[in-house]
């Protein structure tokens, strides 16, 4: 067993509603040896009682010795600066990942720039200022890749949408912070036990709904290639921890050496001058970055009839006079109207009714979208060395999810329509 000296001290800020409790029981888990001597988890939310939805076994993790959660606003630098001193008779904290952003689409730009901009920019140079031995970005798909080919971290991808550009912009900016041992984790779309967030949560619960409908999954895209490349939230612990051990072993010269790209420019010139610590446009820092993807090449159509089939049910496309008034919908209510209807009489048909539960039917704006994110995960790989936990998008990791919420008791149990009652 090793010495609890010789194991890293870590900070995790961020993620709570998306990543990082997967990351947290990756490194304190409920059974087995602990991977660091200290754990402090620091987000906006309040876990006693949890203001956002984080499950029960992250309630366990918690409970652990080494893990201590801290609600802070990140938005506030003395916030930051408090949330780096470690405590009482511990050593300094030498690993930091950044799981921070917004991940709703509908904020405004003045809310993406202070919640995922700033807020990264803040931790970033207070974590240069404490010479951490590592710090972890981790980067959600908000781009648009080529539906031909995977992108490679060399690739110039075009962000998506105002959120992934400042999510994007983000990237530039730590990797102007020179002396930030820094690694950028680009991630796939992102599913796995209580991960409530994304859009193949989305796709699971309303695939369930046809199921009990007996009705087709319906896309409103067409076939096509459309790469929709996942991501098990486990491969994401997994493979943040990766990265952490392998920059704080090789320091940023040798990592950007090994394993740097420049990050372009992709937002409007204007802004230079407006947002504070925006790297000027004909500037691109370089910074080591990895993209990280299963190995099943997913598009559009194999995620869709991998889900639905799962429930009994085929994935279809709507036709082109079909799918053309549903793009042109403006009220998302009328998109949603079925399997939002369909989930809450799951709920109630369920046995005990559920009136409570995190996971929802209902798609927004950019979960309905079009996205196009294909990535080649080789190259980390091949510099890093890290094997997928979690290499395949099937049945099997689909059922777990499930039985997860079902034991939780936050999953229907309702059985199938019969067919008189269609």
């Amino acid at each position: 067993m090793a010495a609890e000296s010789t194991k890293p001290s870590v900070l995790i800020f961020g993620g709570l509603n998306t990543c990082s409790r997967a990351l947290a029981a990756f490194l304190v888990p409920l059974e087995g040896e602990a991977k660091v001597s200290n754990l402090r988890i620091v987000d906006k939310y309040s876990v006693h009682p949890p203001t956002t939805y984080i499950g029960p076994e992250f309630t366990k993790v918690l409970g652990k010795t080494q893990v201590e959660y801290r609600q802070a606003n990140l938005t506030v630098a003395t916030a930051i600066q408090s949330a780096f001193d470690p405590p009482e008779e511990k050593s300094d904290f030498e690993y930091v990942f950044d799981f921070t952003g917004e991940v709703r689409n509908d904020r405004s730009e003045l809310i993406q720039i202070n919640t995922t901009f700033n807020t990264a920019r803040l931790l970033g140079l207070e974590a240069s200022k404490r010479n951490v031995k590592a710090y972890v970005r981790i980067q959600h798909p908000f781009y648009e890749t080529s539906g031909k080919t995977a992108a490679l971290e060399t690739d110039d991808v075009k962000p998506a949408e105002t959120m992934g550009i400042w999510w994007h912009e983000s990237l530039r900016m730590l990797a102007s912070i020179k002396n930030l041992n820094l690694v950028i984790l680009r991630i796939g779309f992102v599913y796995g036990p209580y991960t409530n967030f994304g859009n193949i949560a989305s796709a699971i619960t309303v695939a369930s709904v046809y199921g009990y409908m007996k009705k087709p999954m319906k896309s409103m895209w067409s076939p096509g290639k459309n790469p929709t490349n996942s991501v098990h939230v486990d491969d994401v612990a997994g493979a943040a921890w990766a990265c952490a051990n392998w920059t704080a072993s090789q320091g940023r010269k040798a990592a950007e050496t090994l394993a740097g790209v420049a990050v372009h420019f992709h937002n409007d010139k204007s802004k230079v001058k407006e947002v504070e610590g925006m790297i000027p446009h004909d500037q691109n820092p370089v910074a080591p970055l990895f993209n990280l993807v299963d190995d099943s090449n997913s598009t559009l159509v194999s995620t869709g009839k991998m889900i639905s089939s799962f429930f009994g049910t085929p994935f279809e496309f709507f036709n082109l006079v079909e799918s053309t008034v549903f793009k042109f919908v403006d009220d998302l209510e009328d998109i949603n109207e079925q399997h939002v209807e369909g989930w809450t009489e799951m709920l109630l048909n369920s046995n005990p009714p559920i009136t409570n539960t995190p996971v929802s039917a209902y798609m927004d704006k950019y979960t309905l979208d079009k996205h196009v994110v294909g990535l080649d995960n080789s190259k980390i790989k091949q510099v890093i060395g890290y094997k997928l936990l979690r290499p395949e998008f099937n049945h099997e990791n689909i059922k777990k999810i499930i039985d997860k919420w079902k034991e939780e008791g936050v999953w229907p149990n309702a059985p199938n329509r019969s067919a008189q009652d269609d």
